[in-house]
């Protein structure tokens, strides 16, 4: 059982109680807001009320929240792009639609899924039964390469260099607008968006500090390609500086524009390189895998446009 109290700031009186508290917790829906409010697991000053209740700045809101079940990940034959495989490590090109890891609506047809097939179970355990062997995560909608451990040495290993910064990610995207600059560095802490709780922003208050380097590959009418390197790596980093330098990336419907212009779906961001020392030689490796093909044509159309 997981236990929220939040005291009612006064800009936030005469808000209904279910709405309003959707929005604070910023990872369930109204109706399982609601749910919770119908069950009595909401109080408000240590008393049950309705959804609709209108909250007073002051009270205090006490949100008791279920241990969530953890669901049964099953083994599923799904083909991979497999760029290395060793005892210790498998090295994975993702294509962009496709999930890491289960979560909720998406608990079939991930990478998990498939790599519990493809490693019959032989994978790292210590991020538990949903994200076995994962070690970062890429967005669904952006493709590329993956390193995966096999085993708890080797996660232990890459977590701790990732966490060190000792583990190079560079990435490829088509961005909106002309990027003046060749080359340049985003150093802009990102946190929770104070508003939409499911977004990321920029948030010089509460954000952990994130780098991002950039370079121009080629600059089209109304767009521009670049390279990123990751010096931090936090949620959606690149996507999140990327809208808040004004150029958010082409497809991006969350960061950038609701009604986008070239019929991209998902970001155009692809992870086109890792490069890390290996966890059991300790030599260092790198992997690269070029653009999934919509990247590439998204790209010719950006060349031919007029």
């Amino acid at each position: 059982m997981r236990n929220e109290i939040i005291t009612i700031n006064p800009e936030d009186a005469g808000k209904r109680l279910d709405v309003w508290l959707t929005a604070a917790l910023g990872e369930f829906s109204r109706s399982y807001v609601e749910m919770l409010i119908e069950q009595g697991n909401v109080t408000v000053g240590g008393k049950t009320v309705k959804t609709g209740y209108k909250i007073k700045a002051g009270d205090s809101v006490h949100a008791k929240i279920p241990a969530p079940k953890t669901p049964e990940v099953v083994a599923e034959e799904i083909p991979l792009d497999i760029l290395h495989e060793d005892e210790d490590i498998i090295v994975i090109n993702k294509p962009r639609g496709m999930v890491v890891h289960p979560a909720a609506g998406n608990y079939s047809g991930t990478l998990v899924n498939a790599l519990l097939k493809h490693c019959s179970g032989s994978l790292s355990d210590i991020n538990g039964v949903i994200r076995p062997g994962i070690v970062h995560r890429i967005d669904k909608d952006t493709s590329g390469v993956l390193v995966i451990a096999k085993n708890n040495n080797a996660h232990s290993i890459l977590s701790q260099k990732l966490k060190e910064h000792d583990i190079n990610r560079v990435y490829i995207a088509a961005a909106e607008g002309i990027v003046p600059a060749d080359r340049g560095k985003i150093d802009a802490p990102i946190g929770r968006h104070p508003v939409d709780r499911k977004k990321m922003a920029v948030n010089l208050k509460n954000g952990r500090r994130a780098v991002t380097h950039f370079s121009v590959l080629e600059r089209f009418r109304s767009a521009t390609l670049l390279e990123l390197k990751l010096e931090t790596g936090r949620t959606h980093q690149i996507r999140v500086h990327m809208s808040y330098i004004g150029h958010p990336l082409v497809g991006d419907t969350v960061y950038g524009k609701k009604k986008q212009k070239y019929g991209f779906e998902g970001q155009a961001l692809h992870a086109a390189m890792l490069g890390f020392e290996h966890p059991r030689t300790g030599e260092y490796v790198e992997f690269s895998a070029e653009p999934p093909q919509e990247f590439r044509e998204l790209v010719e159309r950006l060349r031919q446009e007029k």
